[in-house]
């Protein structure tokens, strides 16, 4: 594929800036300024954080309904459609809760040295350290019915010790920060903002953030939002594309970058674009040698455990991963892409009919994203059984399906290459056993699907309760070399959590960075986090807010925010009057 640059990184068109790039001048102006205010940075604090963050919170909860409205417009969306919900939670919500569980683990520092994790902590068999992050309050309880979260460590980490492990910014001084450039990103309104939160609270930097030219629009209003830290000095915002991004990557006052986008984009960062920096890549020798942490996209699995599956139970997991798919319009790093089936499980087909009708059923949406038309015409003229489902209107997509890709075709362009569009395909794998299918499951999405960000593994408690599958399904969270896996619920709930990590599994070297480096969100500040694990029912009532099928999302996407920035139980009560409607 031919690309173009935006942000400084390759892209395959031009995004357009809503807004006029920041003159040179003035981006030399703002480092050399942040620069200046590392030291005083450094001496805040954190009980002076946690008062500095409630500012944050609510200034971020002022303007989120505005931010909504713009998203919306921007995206094509009708206010009042099912899809606003996207905005509401994908955008604000999350921020919010975000926020408001940073305040409370930069309180748990000035009180106690570390963020108080909430659930027990214990060892795995293989010497991981495990901490139990979620429920973490009567709230998640009440929200997320049956729902946990684990963090696991990496290697070395001793349960015991593990306070050690965290905020480690915090302790001997407070690590000497660095003026930290955030490229955010364009697709999802929340990143940007929390990337910069984490390299402020959690990293002790003090923070460039350029706005992505395909959403500066929202520019303004995260300047509103950030206006605390825009008044001490630690966090300015700026603007541009291509050269803006390139002049601000190779700055000297520039001390660390953070990016979000795709493996181009870091590759053309860290060894520069076209064939020197092609050159530079295959030899291993970076053009940029400062410290670079990303999260660069995944193609995305979703591993179907065989199962005495019912109709119900077909028409619930079909609206479960095409969500996974449409949220956003397919514009997420965590959509799903390849669903992994049993060859020999009697109900394939049969998911495959459902997953079928619900694209059908879901209306077609404005493809916002640069060169999203070119990609999805990339991949159907590769599989010419690629399917078109949902009725699209004047500059809507329809949704794209390819069932029945061949496993052994490990140069098919749907595993290695991310579909960043409405896109998704399915596999199947031969195998004589549920655990055969789980293993060979783990080594197919290893070893040939491109990524290690996150993945989800559904399952029916009637196989769980075979304890030749729990314990198959067990070894395939701890084999699956991914950042997040989630049982049962879309494994991008690790992004929402906030108290969960976000970021590809560790371990990845500058000349094969696949889904990136470091990690964000992780509230509770682990600095050797390894993956997070979600696990959740096999069906959960009421319908998610997320999900497709959810006919109350658009007035729940609103109530969740404002309950995020202030929970009460006043509120509680008419989130679930709303979600029984769902």
């Amino acid at each position: 594929m031919t690309t173009t640059v935006a942000h400084g990184i390759p892209r395959h068109s031009e995004a357009r800036s809503a807004l006029a790039a920041t003159p040179r001048d003035q981006l030399d102006a703002a480092i050399r300024a942040l620069d200046g205010r590392r030291a005083a940075w450094r001496a805040v604090g954190p009980g002076e954080r946690a008062v500095i963050l409630d500012g944050v919170l609510a200034d971020f909860a002022a303007v989120s309904a505005e931010w909504v409205d713009a998203s919306l417009l921007h995206k094509g969306i009708e206010p009042g459609a099912a899809a606003s919900a996207e905005e509401w939670i994908a955008g604000p919500m999350i921020a919010l809760r975000n926020i408001r569980l940073l305040r409370n683990a930069v309180a748990d520092v000035a009180r106690h040295g570390a963020p108080r994790i909430p659930g027990p902590v214990w060892t795995r068999p293989d010497g991981r350290a495990v901490a139990e992050v979620f429920p973490a309050s009567v709230w998640d309880r009440l929200f997320y019915t049956g729902v946990t979260a684990e963090v696991w460590m990496q290697p070395g980490v001793a349960a015991t010790d593990l306070a050690r492990t965290q905020a480690v910014a915090y302790r001997d001084g407070g690590r000497d920060g660095r003026v930290a450039l955030v490229l955010g990103a364009g697709n999802v309104s929340s990143i940007g903002p929390l990337d910069a939160m984490y390299k402020l609270f959690v990293e002790n930097h003090v923070v460039l953030y350029k706005a992505h030219p395909v959403n500066d629009y929202l520019g303004p209003l995260m300047e509103r939002g950030f206006r605390r830290l825009v008044d001490l000095g630690v966090l300015r915002i700026v603007y541009g594309g291509a050269a803006e991004g390139s002049y601000l990557c190779h700055h000297a006052g520039i001390g660390e970058i953070h990016i979000t986008g795709s493996d181009k984009t870091y590759e053309a960062i860290v060894f520069g674009d076209g064939p020197d920096g092609a050159g530079r890549l295959a030899e291993g020798r970076p053009l940029l040698a400062k410290p670079v942490t990303a999260e660069l996209g995944n193609v995305s699995p979703v591993i179907v455990v065989p199962g005495p599956w019912s109709a119900g139970d077909l028409r619930y997991h079909a609206a479960n991963v095409v969500t996974q798919l449409a949220n956003n319009a397919g514009f997420n790093c965590n959509a799903a892409r390849v669903i992994v089936q049993h060859a020999a499980w009697p109900l394939r087909g049969a998911l495959v009919e459902a997953v079928r009708r619900r694209l059908d059923a879901v209306p077609a949406r404005r493809p916002y994203y640069p060169g999203a038309a070119k990609r999805d015409a990339e991949f159907r003229a590769a599989h010419p059984q690629a399917e078109r489902h949902g009725a699209a209107g004047d500059g809507d997509a329809p949704w794209t399906l390819i069932p029945g890709l061949d496993p052994r075709a490990a140069d098919d362009m749907c595993f290695h290459t991310e579909a960043f569009c409405g896109l998704m395909a399915e596999t199947a794998l031969e195998a004589a056993t549920v655990p055969q299918y789980l293993e060979r499951a783990v080594r197919f999405c290893n070893e040939t699907l491109w990524g290690t960000l996150n993945a989800t593994i559904i399952v029916h408690p009637r196989s769980l309760a075979e304890p030749a599958v729990r314990d198959a399904v067990e070894r395939a969270v701890k084999d699956l070399r991914y950042g997040s896996v989630s049982i049962n619920h879309w494994s991008a709930i690790s992004y929402a959590l906030g108290v969960t990590t976000w970021g590809a599994y560790p371990g990845h070297t500058p000349d094969d960075i696949q889904s990136g480096a470091g990690v964000v969100h992780n509230t509770l500040m682990f600095s050797r986090p390894e993956k997070s694990v979600a696990r959740a029912p096999f069906r959960v009532w009421p319908t998610p807010p997320w999900f497709v099928t959810n006919r109350a999302a658009a007035a729940l996407g609103p109530k969740l925010a404002r309950f995020e920035a202030a929970p009460s139980a006043w509120k509680a009560v008419g989130i679930l009057a709303a979600a029984l409607r769902g």
